[in-house]
C-alpha cells in the first residue's frame, strides 16, 4: 500500500496523506508517497528503506549543501544510495534501500545525528515508523513537477546490499562527526604539543581528507550566517585531519568558510580587516588554529576512559527526550498564564540532568531561575507545578548549603494525531514509571539489535546542544516581563532555529494558531523575526545584537544582569550565615565580643570564621540579614569569588560599616 494525498474543494493538492492506493494498481495521479518500514510481528516495525527529507524551505542552498554532507558520509561507508531533487521548491530526497530490516530505535538515532551535522533535515519520517513515509522518485509534487533522480542507480533501492551492520557502523561514523566537531571553551592544553617552523602548533600524524562535515563547510557561504562558528567546523575539522597552520592558510584567500578570518562584520555587511594588529586575519587565523589544535588535543573522550559511559549517556537521553517528547505533546500545557515559565524550568532541568548524566540533580531556585532568565519566585513555584503535574519529583529537600533534588520522571502519553500523515509531530512513547531512570546502567540492547558503539555519548551531546541553544536563546532581557516581550515571545523565537511556517511551528509549539500569529506578529515589529510567504525566519544578522537591540529600546537592558548580581549577594550572604552557625554549634568558641569584625581574621581562624568576620546582629541578638546582604554588596563579593574573598574588599565594607 501507498499513502495518496488529499485534494481541497478546487482540486489541489494537500500536504495531507490519507487516501490509500495499492501498489499492484495503477499509478496515482496526485502526489503519493511510500512507507519506510513495515510490521514484523513480534519484533515490531523495521525499516526497509531510508529516506533524508532535506527540506529547502526558506534556503535552498542549505538543503543542497546538507546533501551533500550526507552523500559524502554515505560514500566514506561505502552505502549506496540515490540522490533526488523533491520538486520545485528544490530540496532533496537521500534513499538508501536495505536488503534487510533495521530496528526503529536504531534508524532513529541515524537521524537525530544526522540532524544535528544537516539542520534542514526532517526528522519526521525517520523517527515515526508507523506512519512515516516520503515520496519516491517519479512521484509528483503538489506544487508541479516530480521527485528526479539527480545521482545513483534506482537498482540500489530495489535490490539494494546494503546490510543492517553498515547501517550501524554509519551510525557510530555519525556519532564520531558529531564528537568531532563540537565547538568548546578555551581548552589548556595538558601536554606540549609540537610546533612546526613558523611555531605553529600541530597534531603529529599522517595527513587525511577534511571530515565530509568540515568539508562542507569550508565551502559554505558564511557570509550571511555566524561566520566564526563555520571557520571553527573547518579548523578543528582540519586539526583532527593532521593538517599544519600553512594547509588552512593557503585556502584562506579562495575559501568562503573563512570568511570570517577575512573580514569582520560591520552591521548588516562585512569588511576586509586590517594588514596589521590582533584583528588582522593572520592573527585571527594563528588564534583559532592554535584554539582547535588544542581542543582536538585535549578534548576528553568519556567513551574511551569510561567503559559505562555509553550505556549511561544513552540511557539518560532517552529519559530527558522522552520528557521533551511528552512536552512537546502536551498540547496548551504551556500556553497558559504560567506555561512559558514552567517550560523554561522544565528544559533547565533537562539540561543538567544531561549535564550530570543522571535523572536526579540538585538543582536550587536561584540557579534554576538563571539559567531559565526568569525570577526565583517564579522558578519556585514552576518547580512546585511540576512536582504536582508528575513531569518531576522532589528527592532531596533543601538542606543547609545544598539545594533541593529534583529527579525527572518521564511517563507514557496517548498517541498523538497530525495533522500532516507524512510528518507527524511525535510517535506515541513507551510506558516509563516513575523512578524507572537509574543511575548505574548494567543491560543495553538485545544481542538481535546491537546498539552502535559512540551512539549514546553523541545524542546525549545532540540533545544537550539543543536544549542549551534554547534556553539560552529565551534568556534574554528583551524576553523578560514588562518592558521585555515577554516569556512566551522568547519561547517562541527560541524554537525558530531554521525558516518554518506558520503551521510548522504550532505543531512544535502547541499554540492555536491565531495566537501564534499574535506572537509572531510581536517579533516581527521587533525586527527579530522576517517573514517570506507563509515561512519564519530569524535575520541574516547576529541574533544576539539584535535581541540587545530590543531590549535597549524597551528599556529592558540589565535586568538579567541586575537579577544575577542580586541572587549572588544572597548566596554569599547565606554562605556568611552558614558559617555563622557553625560557630555557634562549635563546642568551644570564643566570646562573641572578642570575636574578629569584618577585614579583621584571627591568626588562628576557628570553626565559622571567614574575610567577613562575625555575622552582623540585632540589638536584641537575632541575626540582621538585611545588614548581611548591604556589607556583602557594598564589599563587591560574590560566589564566584574564590575561597578567600578579596581581603581589602572587606577591609572597605568594615570602614563604611563602622563609619
Amino acid at each position: 500500500m501507498v499513502r495518496v494525498a488529499d485534494v481541497d474543494d478546487t482540486g489541489a493538492a494537500l500536504n495531507l496523506y490519507t487516501g490509500r492506493a495499492r501498489l499492484d494498481g495503477p499509478v496515482p495521479e496526485r502526489p503519493w508517497a511510500v512507507y519506510l518500514a513495515e510490521q514484523a510481528g513480534a519484533e515490531g516495525p523495521r525499516f526497509r528503506l531510508l529516506a533524508f527529507d532535506l527540506d529547502a524551505k526558506g534556503d535552498p542552498a542549505a538543503a543542497q549543501r546538507d546533501a551533500d554532507v550526507l552523500a559524502g558520509v554515505l560514500d566514506d561507508a561505502g552505502v549506496p544510495h540515490v540522490l533526488c531533487r523533491s520538486g520545485p521548491s528544490d530540496g532533496r530526497h537521500l534513499w538508501v534501500g536495505l536488503n534487510d530490516g533495521v530496528d526503529a530505535a536504531t534508524v532513529a538515532t541515524l537521524a537525530r545525528l544526522a540532524r544535528h551535522v544537516c539542520p534542514s533535515l526532517d526528522l519526521a519520517p525517520l523517527t515515526n515508523p508507523v506512519t512515516g513515509c516520503v515520496r519516491p522518485p517519479g512521484a509528483p509534487h503538489r506544487d508541479g513537477g516530480t521527485s528526479q533522480v539527480l545521482r545513483g542507480d534506482l537498482g540500489t533501492l530495489t535490490a539494494s546490499s546494503t546490510t543492517p551492520e553498515q547501517v550501524r557502523a554509519l551510525v557510530s561514523r555519525l556519532a564520531q562527526l558529531v564528537d568531532d566537531t563540537e565547538p568548546a571553551h578555551d581548552p589548556a592544553a595538558r601536554t606540549p604539543l609540537p610546533v612546526d617552523r613558523h611555531g605553529h602548533l600541530y597534531l603529529p600524524g599522517a595527513r587525511r581528507a577534511l571530515p565530509a562535515v568540515s568539508a562542507a563547510a569550508l565551502q559554505a557561504d558564511a557570509a550571511v550566517g555566524d561566520a566564526s562558528a563555520v571557520a571553527w567546523t573547518v579548523l578543528i575539522g582540519a586539526a583532527s585531519a593532521r593538517w599544519h597552520h600553512d594547509d588552512v592558510a593557503a585556502l584562506v584567500p579562495t575559501s568562503p568558510g573563512l570568511e570570517h578570518v577575512r573580514t569582520l562584520r560591520q552591521g548588516p555587511t562585512r569588511r576586509p580587516r586590517p594588514a596589521r594588529g590582533p584583528a588582522s586575519a593572520a592573527m585571527v587565523l594563528r588564534r583559532q588554529w592554535h584554539k582547535a589544535v588544542q581542543h582536538v588535543a585535549t578534548t576528553a573522550r568519556q567513551v574511551g576512559a569510561d567503559p559505562t559511559f555509553d550505556a549511561r549517556a544513552d540511557a539518560i537521553t532517552a529519559a530527558v527526550r522522552a520528557v521533551q517528547e511528552r512536552a512537546d505533546a502536551t498540547a496548551g500545557r504551556w500556553g497558559t498564564r504560567t506555561g512559558p515559565t514552567d517550560r523554561r524550568v522544565l528544559d533547565v532541568l533537562c539540561t543538567l540532568a544531561l549535564q550530570a548524566v543522571s535523572a536526579d540533580v540538585e538543582a536550587d531556585t536561584r540557579r534554576v531561575a538563571l539559567l531559565a532568565g526568569i525570577g526565583r519566585e517564579t522558578a519556585r513555584t514552576g518547580l512546585l507545578r511540576l512536582a504536582a503535574e508528575r513531569w518531576i519529583a522532589l528527592s532531596q529537600a533543601a538542606s543547609g548549603p545544598h539545594g533541593a533534588r529534583w529527579t525527572l520522571t518521564p511517563r507514557a502519553t496517548p498517541p498523538v494525531t497530525s495533522p500532516d500523515a507524512v510528518s507527524p509531530a511525535t510517535a506515541p512513547l513507551a510506558a516509563v514509571p516513575p523512578g524507572a531512570v537509574h543511575r548505574k546502567v548494567t543491560t543495553n540492547r538485545s544481542q538481535g539489535d546491537p546498539r552502535p558503539a559512540g551512539a549514546g555519548p553523541a545524542e546525549r551531546l545532540t540533545l544537550l546542544t539543543d536544549l542549551t541553544a534554547r534556553t539560552t536563546a529565551a534568556a534574554h532581557d528583551a524576553f523578560t516581563t514588562r518592558p521585555g516581550l515577554g516569556h512566551l515571545v522568547g519561547n517562541t523565537w527560541a524554537r525558530l532555529t531554521h525558516p518554518m511556517s506558520t503551521i510548522d511551528l504550532a505543531r512544535i509549539t502547541a499554540h492555536p494558531v491565531d495566537e501564534l500569529q499574535v506572537v509572531l506578529g510581536r517579533l516581527a515589529d521587533a525586527g527579530l523575526l522576517v517573514r517570506a510567504g507563509d515561512t519564519w525566519s530569524r535575520p541574516a544578522r547576529d541574533h544576539r545584537d539584535l535581541r540587545d537591540v530590543v531590549a535597549v529600546a524597551r528599556g529592558a537592558a540589565g535586568v538579567l544582569l541586575e537579577r544575577e548580581r542580586r541572587y549572588r549577594v544572597e548566596r554569599v550572604a547565606w554562605a556568611w550565615w552558614q558559617a555563622e552557625h557553625a560557630w555557634m554549634l562549635a563546642p568551644r568558641r570564643a566570646h562573641p565580643a572578642r570575636r574578629a569584625g569584618t577585614g579583621q581574621l584571627d591568626l588562628l581562624a576557628e570553626p565559622g570564621t571567614t574575610t567577613l568576620g562575625a555575622h552582623p546582629r540585632r540589638p536584641d541578638g537575632r541575626a540582621d540579614f538585611r545588614a548581611a546582604r548591604a556589607i556583602v554588596a557594598a564589599a563587591g563579593i560574590t560566589d564566584r569569588s574564590p575561597a578567600g574573598e578579596p581581603q581589602q574588599a572587606a577591609r572597605d565594607a568594615g570602614r563604611r560599616r563602622a563609619a
